[in-house]
C-alpha cells in the first residue's frame, strides 16, 4: 500500500481544486474525519445544496464527481452541478499516446455516464472540447442533452476533418444566451435559425459556407450584445451585413488570405450596429469592412499590420476608408505599425479626416523604431486630443532627437487640449526623454506626465535616475504640468 495521505492535506487538494487521489478505505475515513469539527459535526457537509453545488461548479467535472466518494451525503450532489465541462485535451498532453483507443474510449464513457446519471436541473453551462475523441453521433447527443437541461452558455470546440453540422437545436435553442463555436472546418447551418435569447456569440477558426446561410444567422439573433469572429475563413463569402440593433460589442480577427484562387476583393462586410460602443478590428484588411453611423460612444482598438501591403491601391484605399467610417469616435486604441500604414507613402494622405471628438488615444503596442514619425502626423489628424497614453512604451533600439519628432508642419493644434501623457516602459534613454520633452515644450494645456519605469536588472538604474531629474527640470510651457514617476 503506498504512502497515506494526511486528512489535513485532503482538505486542501479539495478546496483548492486541485485533482483528489483515488483513496482507500482507511484515507476516505480519514478524510470523512477532517470534515468535522472538535465536536464531531460534519461543517461542509451540512451546508445547503445549493451551496454545495456552487463550490463543485469551480472543480473540473472530473474532479467534481470524485468527491462524491467523500461521503454518503457527497454521494449524488455531483449529479447536479452546474457546470459541466470535458476535454478531452488531457490525452495528448500527457505522455499516453493519444490514438490508444482505450483512452478515448474512456473518456467518451465519462461523459455519457455524467450526462446519464444527471438529475434534472437545468445546466448553466456546457463545456465540451474534443480535439481527439470525435464521433458525430456522440457529440451531437452530448450536445442535444445539455439543451434539454436548458443550458444557458454553450461552449464548443473540435478539431474535425470535414464540415460538420451541429444539432439543428444549436441553432433553435429558447434558453441559451452564450455560443462559443470553435472548429477548423466548414460550420454547417440549418435552414431554420432562431436564437431569440442569444446574447453572446464567438465564432473561431469556422470556415463560412455562403452568404445565405451566414446571413440567416446573424439576422437570427434580435438580442444579441456581443459578436466575435476570431480568425474565420471567408473565402466563400461575398457580401454580408452584420445589421443588429442591440449590437454592443464587435472584435474581428482577420486572418491574412494566402489562398490561391482569386480573392483579391474579399468579402464585403457591411456593419450596422446602432448600439455600439466598442469595436475592435485585427487584420490585414484582406476583407472589405464598412461601418455606417459609428457614433462618438463607440470605442475603437485597430491593429493592420500591412506596411508592406499599403502599396497595394486596394488595400490602402480600405485602410483610409476605414478610418473615414471611424472619425466621429472618441476613444482610440492603435497599434504603431497601424499608424505606419497610414503614411507609409511619402506624401500625407488627403483623405485623412480630422477626428475631431477623439479625446482618447492609446498606443496599443511598443512603438517601433519607424513609427515616431508617423504618430506626430497623425497627432496632426487629433485637434482636440486630451489624453495620449503609450501603454507598451517605445522600443528601446529607437533613436530619434527633438528635431525627429517635431512634425514638419506648423500645425501643432492638438498640444492645446492635451492634458495627460502616460509613458510605460520608461528605460531612461535619450529618445524618450526627448519625446516627453517635445510635449512639455509645446503642450500648454498639459496637467499631468505619468511616467512608468521599466524595472529590470539589465537597466541602467543610474541612467534612469539622471534622465528623471533632466525632465523634471524640463522646461513646460504649463506652470500647472505635475511630472510623476512610478
Amino acid at each position: 500500500m503506498g504512502q497515506q495521505m494526511r486528512p489535513a492535506k485532503m482538505l486542501k487538494l479539495l478546496e483548492s481544486g486541485r485533482r483528489i487521489p483515488v483513496m482507500d478505505g482507511s484515507e476516505q475515513q480519514d478524510v470523512h474525519a477532517a470534515l468535522n469539527d472538535e465536536e464531531g459535526k460534519d461543517r461542509i457537509s451540512s451546508l445547503p445544496d445549493c451551496i454545495l453545488h456552487y463550490i463543485l461548479s469551480f472543480l473540473p467535472t472530473k474532479e467534481a464527481v470524485a468527491t462524491g466518494i467523500l461521503a454518503r451525503r457527497w454521494k449524488d450532489l455531483w449529479t447536479a452541478v452546474p457546470i459541466l465541462d470535458f476535454d478531452d485535451s488531457k490525452l495528448y498532453s500527457s505522455h499516453v499516446n493519444y490514438w490508444y483507443p482505450a483512452e478515448i474510449t474512456r473518456f467518451m464513457n465519462f461523459v455519457e455516464r455524467v450526462l446519464l446519471l444527471r438529475d434534472v436541473s437545468n445546466i448553466e453551462r456546457f463545456r465540451l472540447s474534443c480535439r481527439v475523441c470525435f464521433s458525430t453521433s456522440r457529440v451531437h447527443a452530448w450536445i442535444s442533452a445539455a439543451i434539454r437541461h436548458n443550458v444557458k452558455e454553450l461552449d464548443l470546440c473540435f478539431f474535425v476533418d470535414e464540415p460538420f453540422l451541429l444539432p439543428h437545436r444549436v441553432f433553435n435553442c429558447g434558453s441559451l444566451s452564450i455560443l462559443n463555436v470553435e472548429m477548423n472546418s466548414i460550420i454547417q447551418l440549418p435552414n431554420s435559425i432562431s436564437c431569440p435569447g442569444l446574447k453572446i456569440l464567438h465564432l473561431g477558426l469556422v470556415t463560412f459556407p455562403d452568404d445565405i446561410s451566414t446571413q440567416r444567422l446573424f439576422s437570427s439573433c434580435p438580442v444579441l450584445e456581443e459578436l466575435a469572429i476570431l480568425d474565420c475563413d471567408w473565402i466563400n463569402m461575398r457580401h454580408i451585413s452584420i445589421s443588429i440593433p442591440s449590437l454592443r460589442k464587435l472584435i474581428i480577427d482577420d486572418l491574412p488570405t494566402f489562398d490561391s484562387r482569386d480573392y483579391c476583393w474579399g468579402c464585403e462586410i457591411k456593419i450596422d450596429a446602432g448600439s455600439l460602443i466598442f469595436f475592435k478590428y485585427s487584420g490585414y484588411l484582406s476583407n472589405d469592412i464598412h461601418l455606417i453611423e459609428v457614433s462618438s460612444s463607440v470605442k475603437a482598438l485597430l491593429h493592420i499590420p500591412m506596411v508592406q501591403e499599403a502599396q497595394n491601391p486596394l488595400m490602402y484605399s480600405r485602410l483610409i476608408k476605414l478610418f473615414l467610417e471611424l472619425k466621429n469616435i472618441s476613444s482610440l486604441g492603435i497599434s504603431g505599425c497601424t499608424i505606419e500604414s497610414l503614411f507609409f507613402r511619402e506624401k500625407m494622405p488627403n483623405d485623412l479626416p480630422a477626428f475631431q471628438k477623439l479625446t482618447r488615444l492609446e498606443l496599443s503596442m511598443q512603438l517601433g523604431v519607424h513609427s515616431g514619425g508617423a504618430l506626430m502626423k497623425f497627432l496632426l489628424h487629433l485637434p482636440n486630443l486630451e489624453s495620449l497614453n503609450i501603454s507598451k512604451g517605445l522600443d528601446p533600439a529607437m533613436y530619434l532627437t527633438e528635431d525627429d519628432w517635431t512634425p514638419k508642419s506648423a500645425a501643432k493644434s492638438f498640444m492645446s487640449s492635451l492634458k495627460t501623457v502616460v509613458l510605460r516602459c520608461f528605460h531612461g534613454n535619450s529618445t524618450e526623454v526627448c519625446l516627453l520633452g517635445y510635449f512639455l515644450k509645446h503642450a500648454s494645456s498639459l496637467e499631468r506626465m505619468i511616467v512608468f519605469c521599466h524595472k529590470s536588472p539589465l537597466d541602467d538604474s543610474k541612467e534612469q535616475e539622471d534622465m528623471k531629474n533632466e525632465l523634471q527640470s524640463h522646461p513646460r510651457v504649463s506652470e500647472y504640468c505635475m511630472i510623476m514617476f512610478f
